[in-house]
């Protein structure tokens, strides 16, 4: 499975980005997606996930601010940033693990291309 992240930019702060996750096949159901990022000299961090059943967990600093979802239909994880701010200026890494596809269940872990997002102040 291929995941291609998309929608990163620059942004004033308090302004709104809205990031996608495309996968190269359909994925019927997931154990866990989410949102990683990495800020220079920094070590990546969790930012958002989605476990199946749609329960969501976020980081403290974007708790209320950020907002992961998915659409099934569309094959597409979401991050919708609200209220940014100069230091979630990051790469934006979206992340699957143990997927079911029409070639079966892979109990593996999977990372898209980040998008990277610039918060100004």
């Amino acid at each position: 499975v291929q995941l291609q992240a998309f929608g990163g930019g620059l942004v004033r702060a308090g302004g709104s980005l809205r990031l996608s996750c495309a996968a190269s096949e359909t994925i019927f159901s997931f154990d866990t997606m989410g949102w990683y990022r990495q800020a220079p000299g920094k070590q990546r961090e969790l930012v958002a996930t989605m476990i199946s059943g749609g329960i969501t967990h976020y980081s403290d600093s974007v708790k209320g601010r950020f907002a992961i979802s998915r659409d099934n239909a569309k094959n597409t994880l979401y991050l919708q940033m609200n209220t940014l701010k100069p230091e979630d200026t990051a790469t934006y890494f979206c992340n699957v693990q143990g997927v079911r596809t029409a070639r079966g269940y892979y109990d593996m872990t999977y990372w898209g291309r980040g998008t990277q997002v610039t918060v100004s102040s």
